[in-house]
């Protein structure tokens, strides 16, 4: 199974990341721990929502979407 996720930022309300991994627990684990350099001066992260997709070529496309402009647009009324 591979996810999308998105994560809220714990010290900053608005901040919010999107990512996809098959593996979400390692994942948050890694986002908190400041693996990540776009997420590390805003740690801790929760997760706020994730979605999963069977097909790992779909679960990079969703994200993708996330991320554009209208995909977060969709987020912000959807997802968070």
């Amino acid at each position: 199974m591979h996810y999308v996720y998105m994560l809220q930022s714990e010290l900053d309300s608005e901040r919010w990341y999107t990512g996809a991994s098959a593996d979400l627990k390692t994942c948050l684990t890694e986002h908190n721990s400041g693996k990540s350099p776009y997420t590390a001066k805003f740690k801790p992260w929760r997760l706020m929502t994730y979605i999963g997709f069977d097909d790992q070529q779909k679960a990079v496309a969703f994200e993708r979407y996330l991320k554009s402009g209208s995909g977060r647009a969709f987020a912000i009324g959807h997802l968070r």
